[in-house]
């Protein structure tokens, strides 16, 4: 640095060099305070630098040395100072704010925010040009002081802000609030104003943030204790008087569309102008007035919304509620009632008669109540995990406890399947009507969900399926498998287990039939156009026929063959006829006025009947009933098919079919269809057929819960008899929801078949 020094600074020397250069000093640091927009030449900037510079650097009070510190910062001989330079400063800024204070006195609101923000701008501002001349001093002395450990020490700048704060700030920030929350207030009450002015304030506030032991560190003290709480109080205070005017003067409904309204003002407010620090604070405070204050009367409304299917409000509600602790627990239980008491409505309207109920109708009105309120879930309510639980544990109440299922708790499960047995049986009429069949599946297994007694879902579903595939009228394999598929992904392997392998032996009796026509063949015999299904028999829902059944030699001779046949692959295998599912087809040649001859699908026991008419043109009750070998629950329903379609008629002197009776055949025959089916089923069959299941399932039932039991006391060994059955129910509900009594009682049995033994305390011990 040269030796000369620049005109006007200071000169070494004199005793009173921090009087000299302060003055010096002073003058610029005015000019920079006060009229900073018009500059400051380089010739005042580096003289101004420079004094500081040599101030801060002097070896000793009252002696300048230019060159010590820039050749080396470091020497010893180098006594930096500076205390008394920053002492002045302070004190100026002290002095100068002080006059700024009494210059605010003469504004108010929106006057004084504006004052309030020139003058922050302009002595910020000013103060960063002060930060850069006194470099010097930051750098050295400030830094040392900072470094040693002193308190209240700041960099030039940083010590600008702390004056303001100790010395204007306190003067005037609860003023310079109020003008900001009048501001805000005229903003709310639908005004438009500055908000850039609010913005600058907050700004301002968050510098002030200023840690007082690290002054590299800043906080939002300031800013939350001066400007946040007033704000939070004067919003509480707004609203508060707002929404109980409001509430007083209009609708529940219009209320909420106000509150939605005021909290997505207040979300773009602190968008706008506010720091996002008070986002959350601001947001509980709103919750608080504008919903939570309010929420019993929300809440009351909520049941005149469900009722008149109001979803655009009761979205709104769940929106503003889901905003505070708890405010949609109460919404829950009101929804979860609404759709119970929707379900038994639904199911009311159509069970008139429990009996002749069709498994369609039921179905569908379950499903459309279910439909009906998941769409509201998803739509209004965001699809919420909460109420998503409320709606399956109302469905599960009305599907299982409603006016059809008062006949048997069994009934919707029984439906169920019997509805599924409908799509996927082959029919005409179903195909026309359904043509999603896919998309049907999945809304049976919406409410198959819901159903209790799987295992009785799974009794029917299995018999029915074993006669879609004996009959060859399932309408469609990909349909049956996909339904299967479903099952199993709701139940698991063990559930559909038989089911998959009565698809299999399916499958191996379409080979198996392959192989006996080419052997056949082979042989030159000539049989008849048969097919045989080989059925496993622990696989297959199917009892063996419930009568003596003597069949037509043709069938027996064939028969033969194919036994003979199978028992030569597969030897020491017994198979047992099953008559009763046994069909085929007879052609009728002996009516003249036909221009083709019939052919009459029939069971069995029917052909049986009515090839003893190729005898004779008659025959007695008693000679079918020698020849057939039928007793009379199969042969009178068979009998009584084939009068009813008139192919025999019953003679004069018969009233009834029995014995006693004698049948003809009916040579005027006549039908619109040449293909005449005479397999169908009757009630009885049916019915009867509904009460061996129901065993069925209470024998299966009592058989899973001791395997139940046993597995469970094998793996404790030792349990309380209340655990025991606490548990044993927890294992068995995904199949069914066992009755404690029914526990009970398997628990004695098993303690008779000493698998298990009493203890002392009421204690169970499994005995290995």
């Amino acid at each position: 640095m040269p030796s000369a020094v620049l005109a006007g600074m200071p000169q070494p020397g004199a005793q009173d060099d921090i009087e000299t250069t302060w003055n010096y000093l002073q003058h610029g640091v005015t000019r920079i305070m006060n009229n900073l927009q018009d500059g400051l030449d380089l010739q005042n900037y580096m003289g101004i630098y420079t004094a500081v510079h040599n101030f801060c650097t002097s070896q000793k009070a009252g002696t300048f040395s230019l060159t010590s510190t820039i050749v080396g910062q470091s020497q010893r001989g180098a006594h930096l100072i500076g205390e008394d330079l920053y002492k002045r400063l302070a004190q100026y800024l002290a002095e100068h704010l002080i006059d700024l204070v009494a210059q605010s006195k003469a504004h108010t609101d929106e006057a004084l925010l504006t004052f309030y923000i020139r003058e922050w701008q302009r002595y910020t501002s000013a103060g960063k040009y002060v930060h850069h001349l006194f470099k010097y001093l930051n750098r050295h002395w400030v830094k040392r002081e900072i470094d040693e450990g002193k308190k209240n020490v700041y960099d030039v700048y940083t010590l600008h802000l702390v004056q303001w704060r100790d010395v204007l700030f306190v003067q005037v920030s609860s003023k310079v609030m109020d003008a900001v929350l009048k501001l805000v207030e005229k903003q709310r009450n639908g005004e438009t104003i500055e908000h850039n002015q609010i913005k600058q304030v907050v700004d301002s506030f968050v510098s002030l943030g200023l840690d007082d032991g690290d002054s590299s560190k800043t906080n939002l003290d300031v800013y939350r204790y001066h400007f946040e709480r007033p704000f939070l109080d004067a919003t509480k205070a707004f609203y508060q008087k707002e929404s109980q005017q409001f509430v007083a003067d209009n609708s529940v409904v219009e209320y909420m569309k106000k509150a939605e309204a005021r909290l997505e003002e207040e979300e773009e407010r602190v968008k706008t102008y506010l720091h996002p620090d008070i986002a959350i604070a601001l947001k509980k405070a709103c919750n608080q007035v504008l919903i939570a204050d309010h929420s019993n009367l929300l809440r009351d409304e909520f049941q005149v919304l469900l009722d008149n299917d109001r979803e655009e409000d009761m979205a709104r509600m769940y929106s503003l509620l889901s905003r505070i602790p708890d405010g949609l627990d109460p919404l829950r239980t009101k929804f979860e009632t609404h759709v119970r008491n929707a379900g038994l409505a639904a199911v009311a309207k159509v069970a008139s008669d429990a009996e002749k109920l069709e498994p369609k109708v039921y179905v569908d009105a379950l499903l459309e109540i279910h439909s009906q309120y998941q769409g509201l879930v998803k739509r209004a309510f965001k699809d919420e995990p909460e109420f998503t639980r409320s709606l399956d544990n109302a469905c599960r109440e009305f599907v299982n406890r409603n006016e059809v299922c008062k006949s048997g708790s069994n009934k919707s499960p029984e439906l169920l399947a019997k509805y599924t047995d409908v799509l996927l049986r082959k029919s005409s009429t179903t195909g026309a009507e359904d043509t999603d069949l896919e998309g049907t599946l999945v809304q049976i297994m919406t409410v198959f969900k819901y159903i209790e007694d799987k295992d009785v879902f799974q009794k029917f579903y299995s018999r029915m399926l074993a006669r879609r595939l004996v009959h060859s009228n399932s309408s469609s394999d990909d349909a049956e498998t996909s339904m299967i598929s479903k099952l199993k992904e709701a139940c698991g392997f063990e559930y559909t287990n038989k089911l998959q392998r009565m698809f299999q032996d399916m499958q191996i009796s379409k080979d198996l039939n392959a192989g006996f026509r080419e052997h056949i063949t082979t042989l030159g015999t000539k049989g008849l156009d048969s097919s045989y299904s080989v059925l496993g028999t622990g696989f297959w829902p199917l009892a063996p026929p419930g009568t003596n059944f003597n069949p037509p030699e043709e069938i027996a001779a064939d028969c033969e063959r194919f036994s003979r046949f199978y028992k030569n692959k597969h030897e020491g295998r017994k198979l047992t006829w099953l008559w009763q599912l046994c069909k085929g087809e007879v052609k009728a040649t002996y009516i003249k006025s036909a221009k083709m001859p019939y052919t009459f699908q029939v069971s069995i026991y029917q052909m049986a009947i009515l090839l003893l008419f190729n005898e004779k043109d008659k025959n007695t009750y008693e000679e079918i009933s020698t020849a057939t070998q039928l007793n009379s629950e199969a042969l009178d329903p068979s009998l009584g098919i084939l009068l009813k379609a008139k192919v025999l008629n019953l003679d004069p002197g018969s009233d009834k079919v029995g014995p006693g009776a004698s049948f003809s055949l009916n040579y005027d025959f006549k039908n619109k269809k040449y293909r005449v089916n005479l397999n169908v089923g009757m009630k009885s069959e049916t019915k009867q057929e509904e009460a061996e299941t129901n065993k069925t399932i209470e024998e299966d039932r009592k058989l899973l819960l001791q395997s139940a039991i046993v597995r469970i006391m094998k793996a404790r060994k030792r349990m309380k008899h209340q655990q025991l059955v606490s548990e044993t129910i927890n294992q068995i509900r995904a199949r069914f929801v066992p009755k404690v009594g029914d526990i009970k009682k398997c628990i004695e049995i098993l303690l008779d078949k000493e698998y298990l033994e009493r203890l002392e305390d009421d204690d169970i011990g499994y005995l290995a």
